[in-house]
This record gives structure tokens, C-alpha cells and sequence, in this order.
């Protein structure tokens, strides 16, 4: 049980506080078909999803923060589910692309969640994980302070990343900007 729900708590400014990012090599490196399923796991408030719907012929957004889905129910026309990542409730293969941004070291169990995540992606489709690059100086100190303020994250490596969807029968690749990184996981046909 969490002491602190800071996202329930942060809902309502939560887009004000945290813009999107430029969302060109999200778009450029997860390839979306037009007719194609995508899946924003830990999309909050469906900032980055609102920016890519026009892209995809179904898409939901799945959180574990109820106060978050509504603001993404609230500000759009998104699909929305509540979910833990560790849990999804959707059949096997049934999307095409998932993203995750900057959600990942969030998750309580990041092994469980990329088994889900496999799960529910279909034979040729994309994993697109953007998470901040604990290689970064800054990124460790945001890392620290998300402990102070019991955020439960545990930022890991790109690598350790990769190397976790690999083993899941995964290829890989490991593309940086600035202080991010973005981990794209192809599943075979």
C-alpha cells in the first residue's frame, strides 16, 4: 500500500506542470500503420496519446490512477481503462504498438510489466518505452529526489531495458536524446 498517491494528487495540474515532448521520433520509431491498435500504458492524463490519435484507428490509455484517467476522459475523447501495468486486461496480441513514457520506473514490478506488455503485442508489432537516461547527471539527481519524495521510482539503465525485452524474445534498439532514451522492442511476425 502506498502512503502518498502523488499522481491522484497531481491530476489536476499535472499537464500544466509537465508539458509533452516533441513527439516526432516517438511517431518516426514507433511506425504506426493507419489502421493500427496502440496502447498508452501509464498515459496519465493522455497527454502524449491526445497528440498521437489522429494516427491510430483504436487507441487506449491505461493508468493506475483514477484521478489521472479522468483528467484524460475529462480533456478528450480518449479510451480509457484503470490498470496496473503488472495486469492488463486485454487478450493476447491484440495491439500492434504500445508506448510507455516515462512511466516505466514508476512501475512497481518492471519485470512483470514487460511480460504483460509482450503479452498483449501482436506478431510484428512495437514497444516504444521513453524513460529518463540515468546516464545523465541530472537524471540521477531527479532520481534522488523522486525518492525523497516517496515516489517509489527506480530508474534503470537503457540497457537493462533492452537487455530484459531481448530475453523475451525481443530485438532491440536504444536510441538517446538529451536526457531521455527511448527503448523500441520489435516482436517477430
Amino acid at each position: 500500500m502506498r502512503f502518498l498517491d502523488h499522481f491522484d494528487l497531481l491530476a489536476p495540474i499535472y499537464d500544466y506542470l509537465i508539458r509533452p515532448p516533441d513527439i516526432s521520433q516517438i511517431v518516426e520509431l514507433l511506425d504506426l500503420p493507419p489502421s493500427g491498435r496502440l496502447l498508452d500504458v501509464g498515459g496519465g492524463t493522455g497527454r502524449i496519446a491526445r497528440l498521437l490519435a489522429h494516427r491510430a484507428r483504436f487507441l487506449v490509455v491505461t493508468d493506475e490512477s483514477l484521478k489521472m484517467l479522468a483528467q484524460a476522459q475529462h480533456n478528450s475523447t480518449l479510451e480509457i481503462a484503470a490498470s496496473y501495468s503488472e495486469n492488463l486486461p486485454f487478450p493476447i496480441s491484440c495491439f500492434e504498438r504500445i508506448i510507455m513514457v516515462d512511466a516505466f520506473h514508476h512501475i512497481r514490478d518492471q519485470d512483470l510489466s514487460l511480460q504483460e506488455l509482450w503479452r498483449v503485442l501482436a506478431p510484428g508489432g512495437r514497444i516504444l518505452i521513453e524513460e529518463p537516461n540515468i546516464h545523465h547527471f541530472a537524471v540521477k539527481l531527479l532520481a534522488l529526489g523522486e525518492k525523497i519524495l516517496l515516489m517509489r521510482s527506480h530508474i534503470i539503465s537503457p540497457e537493462r531495458i533492452g537487455q530484459k525485452l531481448s530475453q523475451l524474445g525481443a530485438d532491440v534498439s536504444i536510441h538517446p536524446d538529451q536526457s531521455n532514451v527511448r527503448i523500441v522492442a520489435v516482436k517477430a511476425q
